[in-house]
Order: structure tokens, then C-alpha cells, then sequence
């Protein structure tokens, strides 16, 4: 999936907890958050508005992303609930979201394709 898919794919579906989101999907949406998130760190550095705005606007997408791609594994969004143990649960979760999903279908839907519907 390419950077432009993925979050094109992330914003479309940016309050859909169903389904599943590939690694490629997922990091490509990360990369593009925090680009964009620099970008106007530098940009409005004297004003706080752009920033805590966009934050607040790509927060649904972002953690609606995280929990498909939680699904990818075959696993709960509800296990992101991990991250509240200090260290070793941000670790769990970045382990299992470079981990390879799983390659049959699971409770929460097909393998996700690198097209975008």
C-alpha cells in the first residue's frame, strides 16, 4: 500500500473501528501524523492553535487505526488499554504493531489488500 492509500484509507475511515489495517497501513498513517505534526510545530511556533487543533482532529483516525490494526493480530482494540502500564506496555504494543498480521481471515474480517475500496 502506498503512502498516499494508506492515508487516504486512514481518513476515509477515520471512525471505523471495524476491520483490519495492515502494517503498511498503519505506519504509513504514523509517518504522516507525525510529518504533519512538525511540520506545524515549525510552522506556528508562536501560536498554539495549529497544532492543538490538528492533534484533536487526527486523534479519532489514529486511535481508530491502532485498534484495526490490533484486529490485523487477531486481537481486541481493548488490549491497547496495555500502553497504561508505564514501559513495558508501550513496548507490548509496539511489538505486536510491527509484528506481521495474520494471513487468513479472523473475527474481524478479510486480510486487508493494498487497495483501497
Amino acid at each position: 500500500m502506498s503512502f498516499a492509500d494508506s492515508v487516504k484509507g486512514c481518513m476515509q475511515k477515520s471512525f471505523t473501528l471495524q476491520g483490519r489495517a495492515s502494517r503498511s497501513e498503519y505506519w504509513f498513517f504514523v509517518l504522516f501524523v507525525n510529518l504533519l505534526w512538525f511540520g506545524l510545530m515549525f510552522i506556528g511556533m508562536t501560536l498554539g492553535a495549529p497544532l492543538s487543533m490538528a492533534t484533536i482532529l487526527l486523534f479519532p483516525a489514529g486511535f481508530c487505526v491502532a485498534c484495526r490494526r490490533m484486529h490485523d493480530l487477531g486481537k481486541s482494540g481493548w488490549w491497547l488499554l496495555i500502553a497504561i502500564i508505564p514501559l513495558i506496555g508501550a513496548l507490548i504494543i509496539l511489538f505486536w504493531f510491527v509484528s506481521e498480521g495474520e494471513d487468513v481471515a479472523n473475527d474481524y474480517g478479510e486480510v486487508p489488500t493494498n487497495t483501497i475500496e
